[in-house]
């Protein structure tokens, strides 16, 4: 059908040119067929992370040493209450109705979770130690007071404070009668706090003679490497063990 324009030239009329409807665009379906492959795929890896000995795929980092036989499930225990429970107290915290926020899905790994399988009655720097009043600076320093300051896990690592941070509560350290070859009150003087753990056990749970001469001291490349998971520089012999018990989960 032909129609006369104003100069009364003859126009071709879009409406007249027979034509079918357009046929999907390649590009879009392609991105459709890319959306539901990847839903599916997430969806597959979520299923093979949750299957029971799997968890190790969706840990953060490698276990600490000494953890690698560990299940998630010895440190990671279920929040209380429902799914539903622990939103809607998040959601109440939220709005300032709640004190507190909840856990969610796991609750956070605590002081107990540790102490459970490495509590020692001999401890010589046990968590209630750190908790008195003298300790506060240090506390706002290095929160000693929480395991995970110097042993945070999924670090691949043993000890994850730095090997001098014993400087933080003994910066005036007095030793009467003092034993030492190297008396302690220089080493305080020039700073080597990176030798208190060569003659030292900090939870004093390997039976082993403290050195009376420096230079028999582990030195801090041999405690670096042992921080790290490296060999022991102190006497295998342990005064107590960790909770194996406990460590495989069988307590829940």
């Amino acid at each position: 059908m032909r129609e006369a324009d104003s100069a009364g030239r003859a126009s071709v009329s879009p409406l007249s040119v027979g034509s079918r409807p357009s046929s999907p665009n390649l590009r879009d379906r392609g991105r459709a067929l890319g959306a539901k492959l990847g839903g599916l795929l997430a969806a597959l890896a979520l299923a093979f992370v949750l299957v029971p000995g799997q968890e190790h795929w969706s840990a953060p980092g490698s276990m600490n040493a000494g953890h690698g036989e560990l299940a998630c499930s010895s440190c990671h225990r279920r929040a209380p209450g429902t799914l539903r429970q622990q939103i809607q107290a998040n959601v109440r915290y939220a709005l300032g109705l709640r004190e507190t926020p909840a856990d969610f899905g796991h609750r956070a790994v605590r002081n107990r979770d540790c102490v459970s399988c490495h509590e020692r009655p001999f401890d010589r720097h046990p968590v209630s130690r750190f908790l008195e009043p003298r300790f506060a600076s240090a506390r706002r320093a290095l929160s000693p007071e929480q395991c995970v300051s110097c042993h945070r896990e999924h670090s691949g690592a043993r000890v994850t404070a730095p090997v001098g941070a014993c400087v933080q509560c003994h910066d005036r350290l007095s030793v009467a009668a003092d034993p030492l070859d190297v008396p302690h009150a220089a080493l305080v003087r020039d700073g080597r706090w990176n030798t208190c753990l060569g003659c030292h056990d900090f939870h004093g749970n390997h039976r082993m003679q403290t050195p009376t001469r420096l230079r028999d001291a582990a030195p801090e490349a041999v405690l670096t490497r042992y921080f790290g998971g490296g060999p022991s520089p102190y006497p295998a012999e342990l005064r107590r063990r960790a909770d194996e018990t406990r460590a495989r989960g069988d307590d829940e």
